[in-house]
């Protein structure tokens, strides 16, 4: 079937990218946001906890399952009831009277969140190709990127607006208007997508969502409540993970070879060049990248007295170098490739290496200007690793299995984000009886050793890459030199 680009499909993208943004930036705007909701609701700890842990949980368990109703019954469908669920879950979070209601919102919105979030890998892949392909997941990796490092500064600025008693409230209802529009926008932009017979009885792999769910939660439960014994309490959940994750991923063999339609096509990690390792890549540099803004947090509030707005600030350069270089890396994924990673990865690593020395050699009160330049360059380092990877891992990947691969990439870089906090928050309180410089250094230095390992893979991929071009190059020149034979003959 030939290509058309449909006409609207750059405005769509930017409807369907600002639903998208909402929901990453829920995961990282209310930890600032933690102790205006412990007063004004007079919640205990553990309670607020988890109003972030159920959220990052939630988000993590539903992105495959997420993309796999998408691809089975139309991303303009599951967009829209996805976008629908999380406004009206972020207003009941707003309105919340008690702890448990506002618990029991943010499981509902982080379910919301985590299917509307691989509807954007999948719409990208069905309305681009080519360069503008490279170009729209430059900009969906800007958007992965900022959202994350902009929650802290978004949140602590909501709170100095609207007051620390109720201020975490409008931290969930600036949702609201933003996500009618969006619906509104996406009921006129989105393409509708073709009308499918389809049973959900064997269209959905339902055994598969069981098996997938329970080890996730396996892994993600313990870490996100390792601040609180969870690693100790909950370590043979890990067990658990490993068992089901191997039946599920037997299971998901059963079901192709019986010729019906898995949760989770293994042969995308087996079929697919390039996705198993970018995937690997993206989780590991998460693991690396995401910790840092609670360490961040911490040093800048807690050690130097900073407000969370004056916290969120402190890290903006970061988000401003990847904002600007993501956008830009997208546009040149066709040129460079795998090369892009790789520098970014590096200078990402060397930033942070950067800022771990500054801390043991500027006085704490001039921090706030001494990491602005590090953080600069390794926010640039950033933009050019999300989005290219994620450009280049999905690239093979046949359109009706975007979703899906979408989602299967997403919790890739949910459960590091989960691991590399719970790690990185952990070594930072492991030090901290040496001095926060002291802890920050010894945090930011296992990032960047993370970073490290992804780079290490990166590397492995960009050798792999050229062996597989070089290789179809060898192949072509044979089969032209067949075909002048059989000219001549």
């Amino acid at each position: 079937m030939t290509y058309e680009p449909d006409p609207r499909r750059w405005k769509a993208l930017a409807v369907s990218l600002t639903a998208g943004f909402m929901g990453l930036l829920d995961v990282s705007i209310v930890n600032v946001a933690l102790p205006s909701m412990q007063s004004g609701l007079h919640a205990s700890s553990g309670g607020i906890r988890w109003v972030v842990s159920g959220y990052a949980l939630a988000f993590g368990l539903v992105l495959v399952t997420g993309g796999r109703l998408g691809d089975a019954f139309g991303r303009r469908n599951m967009f829209l009831g996805a976008l629908a669920a999380f406004v009206l879950t972020s207003a009941l979070a707003g309105a919340a009277p008690n702890e448990t209601t506002l618990v029991l919102a943010r499981l509902a919105q982080g379910v919301a969140a985590g299917m509307l979030t691989p509807q954007n890998t999948g719409l990208i892949q069905d309305l681009f190709r080519g360069a503008e392909r490279g170009r729209a997941f430059g900009m969906f990796g800007a958007v992965v990127g900022i959202s994350t490092a902009v929650g802290p500064i978004l949140g602590g600025f909501i709170i100095a607006v609207f007051g620390a008693q109720d201020g975490w409230r409008w931290v969930f209802y600036v949702n609201v208007p933003i996500g009618v529009l969006a619906f509104a926008l996406a009921l006129r932009l989105l393409p509708r997508s073709e009308k499918k017979q389809l049973k959900i009885s064997s269209e959905i792999d339902f055994v598969g969502i069981v098996l997938l769910a329970v080890a996730v939660l396996g892994v993600l439960l313990p870490v996100v409540d390792a601040d609180q014994g969870g690693l100790k309490r909950m370590w043979w959940l890990f067990i658990v993970a490993v068992v089901f994750g191997v039946a599920f991923v037997r299971w998901e063999h059963s079901v192709v070879r019986r010729g019906r339609s898995p949760l989770l096509d293994t042969r995308l990690f087996t079929g697919t060049p390039g996705y198993a390792t970018g995937a690997a890549v993206g989780a590991l540099y998460f693991c690396g990248f995401a910790g840092i803004w609670l360490v961040f947090a911490i040093y800048f509030q807690q050690g130097l007295g900073y407000s969370p707005l004056q916290s969120g600030l402190s890290v903006t350069p970061f988000a401003l170098g990847s904002a600007v270089s993501a956008a830009v890396a997208g546009r040149l994924v066709p040129r460079f490739g795998r090369r892009l990673t790789v520098t970014g990865l590096g200078m990402v690593a060397v930033g942070l290496l950067a800022v771990a020395l500054l801390a043991q050699l500027v006085p704490p009160s001039a921090s706030g200007w001494a990491f602005a330049l590090p953080l600069v360059f390794a926010g640039v380092g950033g933009g050019m690793v999300i989005s290219p990877n994620t450009t280049l891992t999905l690239e093979c990947v046949p359109v009706r299995m975007a979703g899906v691969a979408g989602g299967a990439l997403q919790t890739g870089q949910r459960i590091g984000t989960a691991i590399g906090t719970a790690v990185l928050a952990s070594v930072f309180g492991m030090v901290l009886g040496h001095g926060y410089p002291v802890a920050l250094t010894v945090a930011l230095s296992c990032a960047a050793f993370l970073t490290c390992g992804a780079l290490a893979l990166a590397l492995a991929e960009l050798r792999a890459r050229r062996h597989r071009a070089s290789e179809q190059e060898r192949e072509a020149r044979q089969a032209e030199a067949s075909a002048a034979d059989v000219h001549r003959g």
